[in-house]
């Protein structure tokens, strides 16, 4: 009897190990993401000092995803962030200046990814691409920009916004199912993404970020 017992019992858990990567799964998780920027800057427009270029940097926060298994090896995934905040420092002809400005991004995605080996797998490797909406705001400009820019008005402030846009965004991953419906998942993402910073006082500088994205995270698949 306890044999029979043991017996239904292994049968029991491994069909929800092969239930836990399979057709209609959905799944949730949350770890931290580090965007690290990869920038090539254009330079300002006129009025500004020669080869005048910026330097955008990373921030690393804690995100949130969920997805859901639309096949055994197609799945669709939509990361859930709070925003990242990057600072804009000078260079080429600014170098040392320090920063001119901040800036916050809201990156909203898309994956579609396909997991290689079969659902009972404990380790799944995929590949994923995923259309990006880049949301830039609440951008401002430092005291230190006020002072560099020639077109900024006696007593006044140069304010700057920073141009939304669309990217594609191909990566990979890998998931490490540890329990019947823990995992670990670890991915990374690489963004192509420009987009063009407007001061107020009129000049523009296009900038290609092209950001690295990393994630280590936990979830639970239900």
């Amino acid at each position: 009897m306890d044999k029979k017992l043991f017996t239904a019992g292994a049968l029991a858990l491994a069909a929800l190990g092969a239930q836990a990567q399979t057709a209609g799964t959905w799944y949730a998780g949350v770890g931290p993401t580090r965007i690290s920027t990869n920038t090539k800057s254009g330079t300002l427009s006129a009025p500004s000092a020669p080869n005048t270029t910026v330097e955008v940097g990373g921030d690393t926060k804690l995100n949130l995803f969920v997805g859901r298994m639309i096949t055994d090896h197609w799945s669709v995934e939509v990361p859930i962030g709070l925003g990242f905040k990057s600072e804009i420092t000078g260079s080429g002809g600014i170098a040392g200046v320090g920063r001119i400005g901040t800036v916050k991004s809201l990156p909203i995605t898309v994956f579609a990814q396909y997991r290689f080996l079969e659902p009972t797998s404990r380790w799944r490797p995929y590949a994923m691409l995923g259309l990006t909406y880049a949301y830039f705001y609440d951008a401002h400009g430092s005291s230190t920009l006020n002072g560099i820019n020639p077109a900024n008005p006696p007593g006044g402030n140069t304010g700057l916004s920073v141009d939304s846009r669309f990217a594609l965004t191909p990566g990979l991953g890998v998931t490490w199912q540890a329990t019947d419906r823990f995992f670990v998942d670890l991915q990374y993402a690489h963004s192509f993404l420009r987009t063009t910073t407007t001061l107020s006082t009129g000049q523009k500088i296009d900038t290609k970020l092209d950001p690295d994205v990393y994630r280590i995270a936990v979830g639970m698949r239900f």
